[in-house]
């Protein structure tokens, strides 16, 4: 996280920029492949999130820049226009949850890769079972690491309620682990705590940077 990023966008948005895809295009990019068919498109999806971003970070007088909850305020984006994508697309949002990806490349032997890749299925599976908002919420929160008041600038909702669907969300979680069938146990969850969700498998190598028009930057 950049604490320092919100300070540095009031001063000048230009040169902080960069720091700030730095720090948070892995944030971008994983609530993007969740909400899109395919790789290429939470690609394509990641480079427009961040030009939204600057166009609207220019446009803010220098006391909103320096408030702002940047990885909620990023979610949103990312969430309103994966939503949009998909109304254009098609009445049903294609989600991750069909989808595999390799892991890792320097991950620890064969079996240590299947193991994992097991695990994130299967956590993908639990997680399609969810109510649409108790998973984003529950995503957010223990996938993504956003805290309670970035998630509810992201969903657009009071935090109450989006602790509310976290608590919700990670009870059902509970009981669809304790109705797995015996000897097919999930990784990371226990039936009396669930503190962190194994994250969804991610690219190796990071989207690039936006590349922004410099008729753009000069608006």
């Amino acid at each position: 996280m950049c604490t320092e990023c919100p300070a540095r966008l009031a001063a000048d948005v230009m040169t902080a920029f960069p720091t700030l895809v730095a720090h948070h295009r892995d944030l971008v990019y994983g609530v993007a492949r969740r909400w899109t068919p395919a790789a290429e498109d939470a690609e394509d999806l990641t480079q427009e999130v961040f030009v939204r971003a600057y166009r609207a970070l220019i446009s803010y007088p220098p006391e909103r820049r320096e408030t702002l909850r940047l990885r909620g305020w990023l979610a949103q984006i990312t969430l309103n226009l994966a939503r949009n994508r998909a109304r254009a697309r098609d009445p049903v949002a294609v989600d991750l949850d069909a989808v595999a990806e390799p892991l890792d490349a320097r991950e620890p032997g064969p079996e240590s890769i299947v193991e994992r890749r097991e695990s994130a299925q299967r956590w993908r599976l639990l997680l399609a079972t969810l109510p649409r908002n108790q998973r984003l919420a529950v995503e957010l929160r223990h996938v993504e690491g956003l805290s309670y008041p970035e998630i509810a600038e992201a969903l657009a909702k009071p935090v109450g309620t989006v602790k509310s669907d976290v608590h919700r969300g990670v009870g059902r979680l509970r009981r669809a682990y304790e109705c797995e069938p015996e000897g097919a146990p999930v990784a990371g969850l226990e039936p009396s705590s669930i503190t962190r969700l194994s994250p969804t498998p991610r690219r190796t190598e990071r989207p690039a940077p936006p590349k922004i028009d410099q008729k753009v930057m000069a608006r």
